[in-house]
């Protein structure tokens, strides 16, 4: 059955800046969504990421087992980090759940690319995304950084100018493209805040996962869950 626009979906994310990036994205595609934040800061998220695996299982699958009882029909994880730390395809089969998140987009440019530049919130991130594009093509090359205190600033309000300018953003784009890089891969659900000022300082494709996520969770279930 074809997804309906009237029905809710989780999103389930870090901080509840990012968990609303996530509804505002799917209110952009006429998508109604329901918040489900697992932390109150950056800094919370991270230590909630590190935690042992059957601690943060629980709390996820509470969650999500809230966000069933609330009548929500599927799900976005709209954070790279966490995605990286928990094994979604595992529970979407546990729980019979259309789970969406940024690494079941990242498969598809894993051969389009011989080396990308990668930059994310944390290595629990960057580890997420490495264990996709490595598994799909274990040829390609990663430049990689984690830039924790970019996030801090776009939960504090700065302005994308600022932020590309005060992290030298344009800069490590431009390192990146001298490695030899085709393009960069923001691997942060946060880093589309400043996405269309870094595209106007860097030659290179600046890549992103979320309207890709959005063709995922309108497809049909029982195709698209075949990936």
């Amino acid at each position: 059955m074809s997804m309906r626009k009237s029905q809710k979906i989780a999103v389930l994310a870090g901080t509840l800046v990012d968990t609303q990036m996530g509804i505002t994205l799917l209110e952009n595609h006429g998508l109604a969504g329901m918040a489900f934040p697992l932390a109150e800061n950056p800094r919370r998220q991270v230590e909630f990421q590190l935690m042992p695996l059957e601690e943060k299982l629980v709390a996820v699958r509470m969650v999500l087992a809230a966000a069933v009882k609330q009548g929500c029909y599927r799900v976005l994880v709209y954070c790279n980090s966490l995605s990286g730390s928990v094994d979604f395809q595992a529970l979407e089969a546990e729980m019979g759940l259309r789970i969406v998140t940024p690494m079941d987009t990242y498969r598809e440019i894993a051969w389009q690319y011989q080396r990308i530049g990668v930059i994310a919130a944390d290595a629990q991130g960057l580890s997420g995304i490495e264990r996709i594009l490595y598994g799909v093509n274990p040829e390609i090359e990663l430049l990689e950084s984690g830039l924790l205190t970019v996030v801090e600033g776009i939960e504090a309000g700065e302005s994308p100018e600022k932020l590309v300018e005060r992290f030298r953003l344009t800069e490590l784009a431009a390192w990146f493209r001298e490695c030899g890089a085709q393009a960069l891969l923001l691997g942060c659900t946060h880093f589309p805040y400043f996405k269309a000022v870094l595209e106007k300082r860097t030659e290179l494709p600046v890549l992103e996962p979320s309207e890709r996520m959005i063709r995922l969770l309108t497809e049909d279930y029982d195709q698209s869950i075949i990936r």
